[in-house]
């Protein structure tokens, strides 16, 4: 039993916890998520822009072994956001998983940066010490990014979508502010301070591996001021029982049996109507989301700081004044501003990327040997020219991964929150796949690889838009309050 002093401090605490950003509905608690997000991007984006010298340069490896473990890495990045999902949702939760991981991401970023110090031991050491601080290092990033995205969204109340959405925008831009400074600073930290001899390359993965410490010390400080939504037992186990279930009961059920509207509803015998509702909720959007694995494998081809330097500029551009504008074109505003905008905005990525043809034909890294162009004679084509294309592909990136993060945590049921922003995420990776086949195994020059990838694009397009206009929206927050009265009768 408290005493009226010690109650007196807990009401004082949880209204000091819960309070609001300068009197908005913006809680204080995102204010760490974002500063974390921010240098969990420096440290990623950091490592990542010196890694390719570091394999040519230090490792002695050629080109060919450093791009293809360089896009394995990156890959493998974006593969491991299902297990830090499945682990948040279905065992530890989103705050503790976040702690975990990011200790194993840090424990990673060291030991890539002992190996990177030539008087411990020899080359196959310091092969082997990279190659373990990278699987760290992917098992740990992809394993907090889905988790920090949607714990983030979990800080708002169901009321507050607008203050939501904006936030998934700010998020997005302290990403992109992250890998604009890291991509500026760790360069020149293994260039111009020099250390054993040599470039620096310890202290260029050093930085990055204070910042992600700085990036867990940060998200443990605002620990008292989150919204925890507790985990709803093991998901993954239950989903997976649950369509083996309906499956089961469909297939040997005799032929006379009524008939059902959905596939799943044949598991409504032995598992509650709200699981099978979320399990369709989940099917319906990552079956929305197998075409889009496209736009990623045409556009992470002509990203550089110039992209990321326009992202900032553009999320406050089309919050303040696009979106607004859009909004009053009511009979476009559904179409543009929720899921749709996804859809329009593939376009200007195809559009940019055929555009971009003469230019990207000499910038290829893969090719940078001595090669004779004949039909653009060298300096003819002023880099200026590239701008209107990267202003394409920027607007593009703004209205469709932003537009992604919110949708996949708007349309998840609590219980899978994790778990759907992993299936975003994983658009990503099978785009680089993409990238990799054909690149590898398609043997086309480069101009008629991004003509294919364009041509893909558009077909792709099509099918979304077709997708798209027969999904329905869902509303997950009204389906847990039912949930909760079903609950409250029984």
């Amino acid at each position: 039993m408290l005493t009226p002093k010690e109650t007196l401090s807990v009401d004082f605490l949880k209204t000091f916890f819960l309070q609001k950003i300068c009197g908005t509905n913006y809680p204080v608690s995102i204010g760490f998520i974002v500063v974390n997000e921010f240098c969990e991007r420096f440290s990623y984006y950091g490592m990542k822009a010196v890694l390719t010298l570091y394999f040519i340069n230090y490792l002695q490896w050629n080109n060919n072994l450093s791009t293809a473990v360089y896009h394995a890495f990156s890959s493998l990045c974006y593969f491991t956001p299902l297990l830090g999902a499945l682990i948040a949702d279905s065992w530890l939760g989103k705050f503790r998983t976040i702690i975990y991981l990011s200790v194993v991401y840090v424990i990673g970023h060291v030991v890539k940066s002992v190996g990177a110090i030539p008087d411990v031991g020899d080359n196959t050491l310091h092969i082997t010490l990279s190659m373990l601080g990278l699987g760290l290092i992917a098992f740990g990033t992809g394993g907090i990014k889905p988790c920090v995205a949607a714990f983030g969204g979990d800080q708002f109340e169901e009321e507050h979508t607008e203050e939501r959405t904006k936030f998934f925008s700010i998020f997005y831009m302290s990403i992109n502010a992250g890998s604009v400074l890291s991509t500026i600073i760790t360069p020149i930290l293994r260039s111009d301070v020099q250390c054993f001899g040599g470039d620096c390359y310890a202290l260029a993965f050093g930085v990055p591996a204070a910042l992600m410490l700085v990036a867990l010390v940060v998200f443990i400080a605002g620990s008292g001021m989150y919204k925890k939504n507790p985990r709803e037992g093991n998901v993954l186990v239950n989903v997976c029982r649950c369509i083996g279930f309906a499956i089961h009961n469909r297939w040997w059920s005799p032929r006379n049996s009524p008939r059902r509207e959905h596939w799943l509803d044949w598991a409504q015998e032995k598992y509650p109507k709200q699981l099978i509702q979320e399990i369709k909720m989940v099917l319906r959007v990552l079956a929305l989301y197998i075409p889009l694995p496209m736009f990623w494998a045409l556009f992470d081809q002509q990203v550089d700081m110039l992209n990321a330097l326009m992202i900032l500029l553009f999320i406050p551009v089309f919050d303040m004044g696009v979106y607004p504008l859009v909004s009053l074109l009511q009979g476009f505003q559904l179409f543009i501003v929720r899921l749709h905008k996804r859809l329009c905005w593939l376009f200007p990525g195809v559009q940019a990327r055929v555009h971009c043809q003469p230019l990207a034909v000499v910038q290829d890294p893969d090719n940078l040997a001595l090669k004779k162009m004949e039909d653009v004679q060298a300096n003819d084509v002023h880099i200026a020219w590239q701008i209107p294309q990267y202003v394409l592909l920027t607007a593009g990136e703004v209205m469709f991964s932003i537009t992604g993060l919110e949708f996949s945590y708007s349309q998840a049921p609590v219980s899978m929150k994790s778990v759907l922003q992993a299936g975003w995420l994983m658009t990503v990776a099978f785009g680089n796949v993409i990238v990799l086949i054909v690149a590898e195994g398609a043997g086309l020059e480069q101009w008629m690889e991004f003509l294919l990838f364009a041509a893909l694009l558009i077909a792709v397009s099509g099918i979304f838009s077709i997708m798209a206009y027969f999904y329905t929206y869902v509303d997950p927050g009204r389906l847990g309050n039912e949930d909760a009265a079903t609950k409250r009768t029984k």
